[in-house]
Formats: C-alpha cells, sequence, structure tokens
C-alpha cells in the first residue's frame, strides 16, 4: 500500500469498499472523524425478509469488475456537489443472509443538512449507477436478479 498523494490526504472521500466479509459501521464512523463537522449522516442498508409480497431467505450480491472505480466516481461527484468534510461507501458482495449489513454509507459537514442532502444522493446514486446486482432467493423456489442488465 502507498502513502496517499497531497490531493488524496485532502480528498473528502475517506473510505471505498466492496467487500466479502462483514460490514463494520464503526469502520465507516471512524473513517470520518474530524473536529470540524458537526453532522454526520449514516445509512445502513440490511438484507429485510421479504420483496413485493414475497419471504426472501437470502441473497447474493455480485459486481461487475468496474464497480469499486464506479463507487469512487459516485463518492467524488457527491462531495463535489455538496459541502462535505468526508464521504465513505462499503457495499458487500457475496452470500448474505436476512438482517445482514449490505451497504454503509455516510457523509460529515458542518451542518446537519448538508449531511443529510449528501448521504441521500450518495445512496441514491449508487443503486442507481454503480453494477453491483442481487440474487433474491424465495421461500416458495422462486428467484430474482435485481439491478442486472
Amino acid at each position: 500500500m502507498s502513502e496517499p498523494t497531497p490531493d488524496e490526504q485532502h480528498s473528502p472521500v475517506r473510505l471505498v469498499a466492496l467487500r466479502e466479509t462483514p460490514l463494520d459501521v464503526d469502520e465507516v464512523v471512524a473513517a470520518l472523524d474530524d473536529d470540524a463537522s458537526g453532522g454526520l449522516t449514516l445509512f445502513v442498508g440490511r438484507v429485510r425478509d421479504h420483496d413485493g409480497g414475497k419471504g426472501v431467505l437470502g441473497l447474493d450480491y455480485s459486481a461487475h469488475p468496474t464497480a469499486l472505480g464506479i463507487l469512487r466516481e459516485v463518492c467524488e461527484e457527491v462531495a463535489a456537489a455538496h459541502e462535505v468534510h468526508g464521504v465513505a461507501a462499503v457495499h458487500r458482495v457475496g452470500s448474505l443472509d436476512i438482517g445482514d449489513v449490505a451497504v454503509v454509507i455516510a457523509t460529515t459537514s458542518a451542518h446537519r443538512g448538508t449531511s443529510f442532502d449528501a448521504s441521500r444522493a450518495l445512496i441514491d446514486t449508487l443503486k442507481d449507477r454503480v453494477p453491483i446486482w442481487k440474487h433474491q432467493r424465495f421461500g416458495d423456489g422462486t428467484e430474482e436478479w435485481v439491478g442486472s442488465p
């Protein structure tokens, strides 16, 4: 691992990752720790037990090889569009059970309103643009791909 360049040291994008291991909310919060931020908005997406009126047993997330780079681009775009001090986004890939954490995003800023707006933009844009696909397994034996081309 190399030392960050001067531009990277001052970037508000602090943590961007795709992980096959369980996500740690505390890691995301710690990555955004600074004395200038009065607001930290955190969103944790979990695997729910239902979708579209069907019971969900579990799911698998798959990511395109470009997904991490696109996730970083989304984080940088959100940082540029909002007056944030920090941005973090971590998404799981692989098999997840009901209740598992699938995604953690957070932003920090001087004031809560900016952080709320930036976090909503971050999760909505991530879901829209980052090529991560969900394969759901239902209790009735059916399955469904969500977000795949």
